[in-house]
């Protein structure tokens, strides 16, 4: 992530904690048969950003560890597990690569949600795999389709988007391209074992403020790039939406894979 600079998500934490559609239930539920999970373990959730996931697994882990590089992520992330005060969660602000000059110990699972796109993954695997204990592994957790289909109101949102916002997809001090080498490959090249996931399609429900507190969530929808123009674009997508559906609630079908790299003996 170095290559974005400090103010990749710059903003964005309040929004990414409040915004952000939560995981489905059938994710933890995979997760914890697939690696027997009994309370005993280890989880490190490496890029958790503010930790809505990472707290999600409090009752399967007897230590969890999260980490992110963004400093306004983790403080987010404190802050709501400290309302929520359950589970031994310990949050740390830095790369991988630091945390493990700090710590030495083993993780039975390690999660990467939405967050491995934006690393060196070749990189982050060799650095995990000496951490991961032997049949416990990473769980790349990714909802990326390039070919979905799109509903009415997200053609006319992405539409607005764009004029607003410009063609290329802003990131910190540079632009963002999706890898053109898929997770999978990455990680059958690695000294892990691959396996792959696909948990049953399941439903997210947006309204209007959602789906503007979630783009605002986002390294490329950043308020930000908006400058004073934020009410304006605001109105925009306020009018345009409610002609397309005057109740204001907007309903998306939404896949999740799980990308696995097996540590086997």
């Amino acid at each position: 992530m170095e290559k974005y600079g400090e103010d990749l998500f710059k903003g964005a934490a309040h929004y990414y904690s409040k915004y952000r559609p939560m995981y489905p239930s059938s994710l933890i539920r995979y997760l914890v048969h697939r690696f027997s999970l009994n309370g005993e373990q280890q989880l490190l959730d490496l890029g958790c950003g503010t930790g809505q996931l990472t707290i999600r697994f409090s009752d399967w882990f007897s230590k969890i560890v999260g980490v992110d590089t963004e400093l306004e992520m983790i403080e987010e992330a404190q802050r709501l597990h400290h309302s929520l005060r359950m589970g031994n969660i310990h949050w740390f602000n830095g790369s991988l690569e630091k945390y493990k000059k700090e710590h030495k110990e083993q993780f039975e699972l390690v999660t990467i949600a939405k967050a491995f796109h934006w690393m060196d993954r070749p990189k982050v695997l060799e650095e995990l795999f000496d951490i991961v204990a032997v049949s416990g592994g990473v769980a790349i957790i990714d909802n990326y389709e390039p070919n979905k289909k799109l509903t009415t109101w997200q053609e006319q949102l992405n539409e607005i988007i764009s004029r607003w916002y410009g063609e290329e997809r802003r990131a910190g001090k540079t632009t963002y391209n999706h890898p053109t080498e898929s997770h999978e490959d990455v990680i059958s090249k690695s000294n892990f074992k691959l396996e792959v996931h696909h948990l049953p399609i399941y439903e997210v429900n947006w309204t209007i403020d959602s789906i503007l507190g979630n783009l605002y969530s986002t390294s490329f929808g950043s308020k930000r790039f908006l400058g004073d123009n934020v009410a304006l674009f605001e109105r925009e997508v306020r009018e345009s939406l409610l002609a397309i559906n005057d109740s204001g609630k907007y309903k998306e079908q939404m896949t999740l894979s799980v990308k696995l790299g097996i540590k086997v003996n």
